[in-house]
């Protein structure tokens, strides 16, 4: 009987021992991180402007609220090319935007967006996460005091708005477009004036008559800014933007003074955000196409093989012009070449040859 006794009391004591250690255990105070992003795209608008804002509220709602995370559209709080400047600076710790506004100051940031003839986004993904690309966006943005990681795709972008019919390469000259990053540089080797405008600025001067066309993003993009006032021509496939990557770009000081449980936490909800809204435009793009075409008028064109092989011969001699720029934007235009080809051979005989096969035979029944 004692020893059963002491066994049954020993049992409640130790018990009664870990809830009094659990409950003594001083509460561990964990202050808050103050984010400020700022942003190249509208408040509010479809697609880029709502990923960017979902993207923050989701590392606030990941934290917990301990990231106290201040949103800021394009305009609220610097203009949105200023939004690099901004953060390099650490007058903010981030910024939502797209890298090839800044190949200005580099022209290896145009990689990390898209270039002509360049990556897809399965393509994308697999050269940054393993093929070596987010190593060298690291070089890249670490001469800029920056941080960066893939916060969202806008996949496939279609060849833009125009107010008159491109037939052949020719009908390109004089053409004033709104096109960034080395798509703007190629079309000035053909003979067009590239501009660069934020997107809350196209409208007005494709109406104005200022641009004669602009590309943008895709159909569901697109159709809220309402180009098709202005522009009646919709052509594909564009050349430009196969798959474009949006980043968002921390202050590296700022971002190299968290603990390492919040940069994971951030760089989850980035590749989170990148993800979906990648998958929000594909379900959107087809939905927001037929609108533009049903409700607007748009007349949909297609780019002749002749106006396709001068955007290749155009897109080399830039390339070229990269390579020379620097041994980094060597770097960065070599590994891209190889993931491209390596990669886009893979894809030519998975996703590709399956899509094609697939269209053909849905096709005839």
């Amino acid at each position: 009987m004692d020893r059963r006794s002491f066994i049954k009391t020993a049992g409640i004591g130790a018990g009664g021992a870990a809830v009094a250690s659990t409950l003594a255990a001083p509460a561990i105070a964990q202050s808050t991180v103050e984010l400020t992003v700022v942003s190249t795209w509208p408040r509010d608008f479809p697609g880029l402007g709502t990923s960017a804002q979902r993207l923050c509220a989701r590392i606030a709602e990941l934290s917990e609220g301990r990231i106290n995370v201040q949103y800021f559209a394009a305009g609220e709080r610097v203009g949105a090319f200023d939004s690099f400047d901004e953060v390099a600076s650490g007058n903010a710790q981030a910024y939502i935007g797209a890298d090839y506004y800044w190949k200005g100051k580099h022209p290896g940031w145009s990689y990390f967006t898209s270039v002509p003839f360049g990556l897809t986004y399965a393509e994308n993904d697999a050269w940054i996460m393993f093929g070596g690309g987010q190593e060298l966006w690291d070089k890249l943005a670490g001469e800029f005091g920056l941080k960066n990681f893939a916060a969202g795709n806008t996949g496939f972008q279609m060849g833009g708005w125009f107010n008159k019919e491109i037939e052949t390469a020719d009908d390109l000259k004089g053409l004033k477009m709104r096109i960034p990053g080395q798509g703007g540089d190629v079309l000035a080797k053909l003979g067009a004036s590239p501009v660069s405008l934020p997107g809350g600025q196209i409208y007005e001067n494709l109406v104005s008559g200022a641009i004669d066309a602009t590309e943008w993003v895709g159909p569901w993009n697109d159709y809220f800014l309402k180009f098709y006032e202005a522009a009646k021509y919709y052509y594909w496939p564009g050349f430009h933007e196969p798959g474009s990557q949006l980043a968002m770009g921390f202050n590296a000081s700022w971002f190299g003074s968290l603990s390492k449980t919040d940069q994971q936490l951030i760089q989850v909800a980035c590749a989170e955000e990148n993800a979906k809204s990648m998958a929000e435009t594909n379900a959107k793009n087809p939905e927001y196409l037929e609108k533009l075409l049903n409700e607007h008028g748009v007349e949909l064109r297609e780019f002749s093989d002749e106006i396709y092989d001068s955007f290749g011969e155009a897109s080399e001699e830039v390339f070229e012009e990269v390579r020379d720029h620097s041994p980094l934007a060597a770097e960065i235009h070599d590994s891209f070449a190889k993931a491209r080809k390596s990669i886009g051979g893979w894809m030519s005989i998975a996703d590709v040859a399956y899509i094609n096969q697939r269209n053909r035979v849905l096709g005839k029944s």
